[in-house]
């Protein structure tokens, strides 16, 4: 009997099952970043394209606050607003004197006759603030020609009711 049992073959064990996780993982990290590294490709070209190089201000000329009453017949609203304009090129005399001949008088009359037929519930919304900046736009390149003026800058806008 002895003999029987060791001349008996033991049952196979089974066979281990190899695990299909570290393949998963490493599918994974390669899909993300390649879904990554296409995502920042493309919307890298986007923005480049968003930002014409062409109308971008080269300069920047600082006004002083302004401080108009609002077109509203029935309220009396007041808007507070200070302004920077971008430039095309430098104010006429910026490299002799530093500020240049900018005609700070102009601008400022066109900006004026733009401000003070605004209406607070326009002004108020991220339309009317994109509108009065394309009006102001107008006004001064037609006001002041030579100015090159290219965008309005609001570094403060608070309107009054």
């Amino acid at each position: 009997m002895a003999d029987e049992a060791k001349s008996t073959p033991k049952p196979a064990e089974p066979a281990k099952k190899k695990s299909k996780a570290p393949l998963f993982a490493i599918l994974l990290v390669l899909l993300a970043g390649g879904g990554g590294t296409a995502w920042f490709f493309l919307h890298h070209g986007k923005t480049a394209e968003a930002a014409p190089e062409a109308s971008t201000p080269e300069f920047v000329v600082h006004l002083e606050t302004f401080t108009v009453n609002l077109a509203d017949p029935e309220e009396g609203h007041f808007l507070r607003v200070t302004i920077d304009l971008g430039l095309g090129h430098p104010p006429k005399g910026a490299a002799e004197r530093g500020s240049g001949d900018f005609p700070v008088a102009k601008a400022r009359d066109a900006i004026l006759s733009v401000l003070t037929v605004g209406k607070a519930d326009v002004l108020l919304t991220p339309d009317g603030k994109t509108q009065l900046k394309r009006d102001l736009i107008q006004a001064l390149q037609n006001a002041v020609p030579d100015a090159d003026v290219r965008n309005v800058y609001f570094t403060e806008f608070i309107v009054q009711r």
